[in-house]
């Protein structure tokens, strides 16, 4: 019966984390477009079609526009609380790709 116990009050707890942590994202200075462009990021091989054709549909705006919004948020402090592993990701993939560039030139100059 313990474990019934346990197990209820952590099914309580389970419905109020989701409004909390959107309440503080908020707090931390997340808008909701940041959060929702968080969220897509996360999971956009989900949707159907092209992920530009999705961002557009979504969120009514250019994909260039886009990868400068989410730019900025790789880089803010709040959207790394927000989702620390989501934005150490992408982190990774922007270094790396920057590195990729980088080689490309240097090597194309020598």
């Amino acid at each position: 019966m313990d474990a019934a116990t346990l197990t209820g009050s952590s099914t309580q707890e389970t419905p109020e984390t989701p409004a909390s942590t959107a309440h503080d994202a908020e707090a931390a200075g997340l808008s909701e477009r940041d959060q929702q462009v968080l969220a897509f990021e996360r999971q956009w091989w989900k949707y159907a079609g092209a992920k530009e054709q999705a961002i557009r549909e979504l969120f009514d705006m250019s994909a260039t526009r886009y990868y400068q919004v989410l730019n900025s948020l790789i880089d803010s402090p709040a959207a790394l609380a927000h989702d620390p592993m989501l934005i150490k990701r992408l982190r990774r993939m922007r270094s790396t790709r920057q590195r990729a560039r980088t080689a490309r030139r240097l090597g194309g100059d020598s």
